[in-house]
């Protein structure tokens, strides 16, 4: 008997759509370039043996998942008719650095700055492993490279290995990876207590939004339902024009503290400033259970958590701007690349690092694509200049 339309086919959506990186993790991403359909379609089926889905969430290897994505020129190496390579969303057709203005990335974040071959038509296949530990990790990624190895027309053209930070947090030392939304039917808990699930096709296709609407499928439905668009940026931190940049306008260590807390929104510990905004509290900041449980309702001027800061910008949960917030609502991933930077520290060692970030949803352009150039870059729903 087939399932009612808004229940999730958990066996048919990847695992790494719906669940959230281990902490701490491991993880790997790999690039691939296909010269031949005929094998690229049989890479495919050899990738599905390999790809987690998100059935068992509570299995003793489900914080160790790999996911397979391909891009439009990807789809269009495997031979896909134009057809369907025409119904897919807009935004994916054309590519991220054809949408670089609407995105903000000029001038240093322009893409002909970009690393190589990222933007380029020579991204086909992206594959990304992930796993509590470095050991697991390795025995994931050889069942993966068994798939394509030794095939002279699949071409690995980039690799970025990543892990958490012994500080366990980003590059710049604020805890990450809190935020996780909640979607209807998964069975996967989110990490804000007051946040109501989404409806799940907010984030995987074939199932009603929060409009009530089916999301926009590409053709044959074969080819999105159960699916989710991806977007794949690699952010480059400058970790020591952070610090020179909190020493210059602060006049001791607290001040510094104090205002790395109000450009991000929360202490680095976690701990929001709407809980405590005057005051770092680590046990808060380190409880899942409690460090994203809070709203903006008692906060509207913003003398707790300032309307500038990263994570109001990003996702001013229940304010009343810039429309129903709820339909910009995105699942977002990050993974540190890199070597740490030691504490203290303020000159650039020339070293490359920052983070991996991915964005998971069935809308590019009310999502990902509005809170970047509206929210993010934009702040004029807040009063705020760029």
């Amino acid at each position: 008997m087939p399932l009612p339309p808004d229940v999730l086919e958990l066996h048919d959506i990847q695992s790494g759509v719906l669940r959230p990186r281990p902490s701490p993790y491991a993880a790997t991403y790999i690039l691939l370039r296909v010269d031949n359909r005929r094998v690229g379609r049989k890479l495919m089926g050899r990738l599905a043996s390999v790809v987690a889905s998100a059935a068992h969430p509570t299995s003793p290897t489900a914080d160790t998942w790999v996911s397979v994505a391909l891009s439009h020129t990807g789809l269009k190496a495997l031979g896909l008719p134009q057809d369907s390579l025409n119904s897919f969303s807009w935004e994916f057709q054309q590519g991220m650095r054809a949408r670089a203005n609407a995105l903000g990335d000029s001038g240093e974040s322009s893409p002909e700055r970009w690393e190589p071959p990222l933007g380029t038509s020579e991204v086909h296949v992206v594959l990304t492993a992930v796993s509590p530990t470095t050991a697991q990790l390795e025995a994931v990624l050889a069942r993966v490279q068994e798939t394509y190895r030794s095939v002279a027309e699949i071409k690995v053209i980039w690799r970025q290995d990543c892990h958490a930070l012994t500080t366990g947090t980003e590059p710049f030392g604020f805890k990450d990876g809190i935020s996780h939304p909640a979607v209807d039917g998964s069975g996967i808990a989110g990490s804000n207590p007051l946040e109501e699930p989404l409806k799940a096709g907010e984030f995987v296709l074939g199932y009603p939004d929060e409009t009530g609407s089916l999301p926009p499928m590409p053709s044959p439905g074969v080819l999105g339902r159960n699916g989710t668009y991806a977007v794949f940026r690699k952010l480059h931190q400058r970790v020591a024009g952070f610090r020179q940049y909190l020493k210059e306008s602060s006049k001791n260590h607290d001040d510094e503290e104090l205002l790395a807390a109000k450009m991000m929104g929360r202490w680095r510990s976690g701990a929001p400033l709407a809980m405590c905004p005057f005051h770092n509290d680590p046990t808060l900041g380190g409880d899942a259970r409690r460090n994203n449980g809070f709203s903006y309702g008692d906060d509207p001027t913003g003398y707790k958590t300032p309307p500038g800061s990263h994570i109001r910008r990003a996702n001013p949960r229940d304010a009343a701007v810039a429309g129903v917030v709820r339909l910009h609502r995105m699942i977002r991933r990050g993974t540190a690349y890199g070597p740490e930077l030691p504490p203290g520290v303020l000159e650039d060692d020339g070293a490359d690092r920052g983070l991996m970030f991915a964005f998971i949803g069935s809308h590019l352009g009310r999502q990902f694509e509005f809170v970047q150039s509206e929210w993010i870059e934009g702040g004029e729903f807040l009063g705020l200049g760029e």
